[in-house]
């Protein structure tokens, strides 16, 4: 009987294993976000397996509303090498977020603000699915950016003198 319950166990902690594919630090540093939620990437075959192979680049990507709809934007998951050119899909190509109506309402009322944007944070796999996390956030000027490199400075000297 013992085996049994590890076994469950397992399935568990599995279905809650997270693994970072692809991560946007460049959109934490640009954009001030206020809001983030995960959403469902619809994807074909060869992205998903040039995705589990991580290359995917989710620096220059954002979202726009099209037709009730969330898309992702101009972000870069390279071709798959081993399959052919016919198989392989555009690196750039739109793709579709799954996400219920309310939350997309939710997402186009934040977005209507002036100055707010939705860009596209980190890309993981959870269980056998992929996720994208999408933050809702507004651009820092450049003297908020510095104002954020100093108080990082200040926590890191503060962190480092507790240690000794």
């Amino acid at each position: 009987m013992a085996k049994n319950s590890n076994k469950v166990k397992k399935n568990t902690n599995k279905a809650n294993n997270f693994k970072l594919l692809a991560d946007n630090r460049y959109a934490k540093f640009q954009y001030a976000i206020s809001e983030t939620i995960e959403a469902g990437i619809e994807l074909l075959g060869t992205e998903v397996k040039s995705i589990r192979n991580g290359n995917a680049n989710l620096r220059d990507g954002y979202c726009s509303f099209r037709d009730g709809e969330i898309l992702l934007l101009n972000v870069h998951i390279s071709p798959h090498k081993n399959v052919g050119s016919f198989f392989n899909h555009d690196p750039l190509r739109n793709r579709k977020l799954l996400l219920h109506k309310k939350e997309i309402m939710k997402i186009k009322s934040n977005t209507e603000k002036k100055g707010m944007t939705i860009v596209p944070l980190s890309l993981y796999l959870k269980g056998s699915w992929i996720k994208l996390t999408i933050g809702v956030g507004k651009g820092k000027k450049l003297h908020d950016k510095r104002q954020d490199e100093k108080h990082k400075s200040i926590k890191k000297e503060i962190n480092s003198a507790l240690k000794r």
